[in-house]
C-alpha cells in the first residue's frame, strides 16, 4: 500500500492514484512487490530535524528514505522537503511537479536497490529516473510537466 502524508505543509500532489501505479509498475519491473511505502511531504526545517536525529547529517536535502525491505517486498518511509524540491526546480529550470515526480521515483529507486553515492552509481540513479519519467508521460499521460 502506498500512502502520502503531509507533516508541516502542503504538497500539492495531484493525480495520486495514477502515481501510485506508477510507483507499482516501477517497483514491479525492479522484479519486486509493493509493500507499504509511506511518502511524507515536509518543510526544509523537518527534514533537517530527521537528517540530524537519525543520520547524523546537519544540511538539508530534498529526500530521505529509510528501508523496510522484505525478501523482495518494498517498503519504507520517504521523507521528501517539497521546500527543497521548489528551490531545485527553479535552479534546474524545471517545473515543480517535474522534479517532485522524480524526487518521488528516487525514493522508490533506492527502495530497489539503487545507489548514487558514487559517480557511477549517481549516473545509473539520474537514468532511471529518466526512465521513470519517460514512463509516467507515455504511459500514464501525465503532462503536468
Amino acid at each position: 500500500m502506498i500512502n502520502f502524508y503531509e507533516e508541516d505543509i502542503k504538497s500539492h500532489l495531484r493525480n495520486r492514484r495514477v502515481i501510485k501505479q506508477w510507483i507499482k509498475d516501477i517497483i514491479s519491473s525492479y522484479n519486486y512487490s509493493t509493500g507499504n511505502i509511506s511518502y511524507i511531504f515536509c518543510s526544509d526545517d523537518y527534514l533537517l530535524n530527521i537528517n540530524r536525529q537519525y543520520l547524523s547529517h546537519d544540511y538539508y536535502t530534498d529526500v530521505i528514505t529509510f528501508d523496510y525491505d522484505e525478501n523482495n517486498i518494498v517498503s519504507g518511509d520517504i521523507f521528501i522537503s517539497v521546500d527543497t524540491v521548489k528551490s531545485n526546480s527553479e535552479q534546474y529550470s524545471v517545473s515543480y511537479n517535474c522534479e517532485l515526480y522524480r524526487v518521488i521515483i528516487h525514493g522508490v529507486l533506492h527502495l530497489c536497490g539503487l545507489k548514487d553515492k558514487t559517480p557511477e552509481d549517481a549516473k545509473i540513479m539520474r537514468e532511471a529516473e529518466e526512465k521513470s519519467l519517460q514512463i509516467l508521460r507515455s504511459q500514464f499521460s501525465i503532462d503536468d510537466f
